[in-house]
């Protein structure tokens, strides 16, 4: 256990870092997480639209977030390798696209759970 032991104020400076990364993501030019941002609204708005299921919203909930997280992940190693391999070097880029990649598995995993979800009811909505 932490000798430090629990501390409000150790706490909330925590949230505050966490917050802070947060910004930081939305703020250094990462077009990616803005992009899913976007993607994220208007799934939400499409989920109020056609009145999804409490379910179907912990679908979508987790979805989002996991993308989103992600997108943050990425970004951060992303920034972890500039830093620490500031010359182009192979094994940073692999790095790079690995996590890129990861991304993009659970960003397409989701537009799959999407589908499955809204697929059925645009289709009765259509018909």
């Amino acid at each position: 256990m932490d000798q430090k032991g629990f501390s409000i104020s150790r706490l909330i400076k925590s949230f505050g870092y966490a917050l802070k990364g947060i910004a930081t993501a939305y703020s250094k030019g990462q077009v990616n997480i803005k992009i899913h941002t976007c993607v994220a609204i208007l799934t939400i708005a499409l989920s109020i639209l056609l009145s999804i299921s409490t379910f179907e919203w912990v679908c979508i909930i987790l979805c989002i977030g996991l993308v989103i997280a992600a997108e943050m992940t990425n970004s951060a190693i992303e920034t972890l390798v500039d830093l620490v391999s500031p010359e182009w070097h192979e094994k940073a880029g692999s790095v790079k696209d690995i996590a890129a990649g990861a991304v993009l598995v659970l960003a397409a995993t989701s537009v799959v759970v999407g589908a499955i979800i809204f697929l059925p009811k645009i289709i009765a909505l259509l018909s």
